[in-house]
């Protein structure tokens, strides 16, 4: 399992650590990482050039003595000093070793036109603007600097975190660098996997420089393939439909049959033992051509799922509408005692009466940015601006478990560190993907599973068969829609138990 930590517990570790260390050895441990990796990144070092974006913090510092060791191997660095003060030590290494230095400790500066061509000449060049310590928007001469970085030709490598990007949160309230790589000292900053800082990081190089032993329990951790492999449901030698899960379906309308196709889908493909399936005529139509598996039941306007039979859990909102005749169902749903999955018009529906998620039973609930407005009363931008924040809140608000759908995907329980899914692609950015999403979780939780591993499983596989669907890596790939990201669920759990 992937771990993650705010920028205070980092660094009460390295307090901890350094306290039991030489003066200077932790910084030199993170140096020495950095300068590997943009080894790893240039096509050679000798005569390679290097610019290096020097802060006031430890990060320049990390950065100045990064730069001094590439130096020594042949390479051309120059240090943009943008700090009101500078790291003695590494900047006299980083002479030593026959650096140079460029002073731009105002936006004017910042701004001449001789820095962006410096800057544009460089092979990599190395953010080490702002630390973990960073919040709110930057101020000059960094803003200025920062968007300078974009668009490089050469390779942006970010010290520690992108300058811009909350390390804790992931929140960007202002310029902020975008890496093609972060070296992150000790263990996995929280912000560098939620967005939309997580969009700027590129790729994350973890670097362990001893903090292990001191870091607490993590706030935000991430499911491994091994991780969701160990907790999928398994049928077993006496398994059968109904041991391995029976998961009741209300979705879709004569509007939106397709998602009742969809939902009904995921569920069927993620392995569960039956589904039930309750809507109106012509979805159950569809349904019924689509998936023969799914046993079906017609509602009549306004009745509840009384007969639909019996049940471990409940997906329920995909496509159903909103109207008066959407009531009934859904309140019967809810008022039983099993598991409930609620997504789509289901979250429309509590928005407007927030009774409906007032009940005893367990609630998974899978909302995106706007959805969760609603549900908080706060504009929709204000959940994508805070997403680690607004989870959170949701889950202790509203008492149920949260999967927040979008670029990250985070998954809330009171009590329970937040998960973040690392899988998936941008292309499962096509509608009724969601509704697959809902039908994978549904199944999971007829299976057995909490509403948390459900969430967090789900979320996972969803995004490996996206990618899957997608094509696999370095075979290029191309536009999917909702159903290949079903069909492609039985590889993706192949896929995980093969990495178990």
């Amino acid at each position: 399992m992937l771990t993650a930590y705010t920028s205070d517990e980092i660094r009460a570790a390295e307090r901890e650590l350094m306290a039991r260390l030489p003066e200077g050895t932790l910084m030199r441990r993170a140096a020495t990482a950095l300068a590997v990796a943009c080894v790893n990144v240039m096509p050679r070092v000798y005569g390679s050039h290097v610019v290096l974006l020097v802060g006031s913090g430890d990060n320049g510092g990390d950065a100045l003595y990064a730069g001094a060791d590439l130096a020594r191997r042949g390479a051309r660095v120059h240090a943009v000093l943008a700090g009101r003060k500078t790291h003695e030590g590494g900047l006299a290494e980083l002479l030593r070793a026959g650096g140079r230095t460029v002073p731009a400790r105002d936006e004017a500066a910042a701004a001449d036109p001789a820095l962006a061509a410096l800057l544009g000449r460089a092979d990599v060049v190395l953010d080490g603007l702002v630390g973990i310590g960073g919040t709110g928007p930057l101020r000059e001469p960094y803003a200025t600097l920062a968007r300078l970085t974009a668009g490089l030709p050469g390779v942006v490598v970010a010290v520690d975190v992108p300058s811009g990007v909350d390390a804790s949160t992931g929140e960007v309230a202002g310029e902020a660098v975008s890496a093609q790589l972060t070296v992150t000292f000790g263990a996995v900053k929280a912000g560098l996997l939620i967005d939309p800082g997580a969009g700027r990081v590129g790729t994350l190089h973890p670097a362990d420089i001893g903090l292990g032993p001191y870091l607490p329990d993590p706030g935000v951790t991430a499911l491994t393939g091994p991780d969701v492999a160990d907790r999928l449901p398994r049928p077993g030698a006496e398994s059968d439909k109904y041991r391995r899960g029976v998961v009741g379906v209300v979705a879709g309308s004569d509007r939106f049959t397709g998602a009742a196709v969809l939902s009904v889908g995921g569920a069927v493909r993620a392995g569960a033992g039956l589904v039930r399936f309750a809507s109106a005529a012509e979805p159950v139509a569809q349904v019924r051509a689509r998936w023969p598996e799914a046993v079906t039941t017609i509602l009549a306007p306004g009745e509840g799922v009384g007969e639909v039979g019996r049940v471990q859990a409940w997906v329920l909102g995909p496509g159903m509408g909103t109207g008066d005749d959407a009531h009934a169902p859904a309140r019967s749903v809810l008022d039983t005692d099993v598991p409930v999955l609620l997504d789509a018009d289901g979250l429309t529906l509590a928005s407007r009466d927030p009774g409906l998620l007032r009940r005893p039973a367990p609630t998974l609930i899978t909302p995106h940015a706007g959805e969760l407005g609603r549900l908080l009363g706060v504009p929709r931008a204000e959940i994508e601006a805070r997403r680690l924040h607004h989870v959170r809140r949701a889950a202790r608000e509203l008492g149920v478990t949260v999967l927040l759908k979008g670029s990250t995907t985070l998954v809330a329980e009171e009590g329970r560190p937040v998960r973040v899914n690392v899988t998936g692609t941008p292309w499962l950015a096509t509608g009724g993907t969601g509704d697959v999403l809902a039908g994978i979780a549904g199944a999971f939780l007829a299976g057995g599973m909490s509403c948390y591993d459900a969430a967090s499983c789900a979320a996972h596989l969803h995004g490996l068969a996206g990618r899957l669907a997608a094509g696999e890596p370095g075979a290029g790939q191309a536009p999917i829609a909702a159903l290949d990201v079903a069909l492609h669920v039985p590889a993706a759990v192949r896929a995980l138990m093969a990495s178990a």
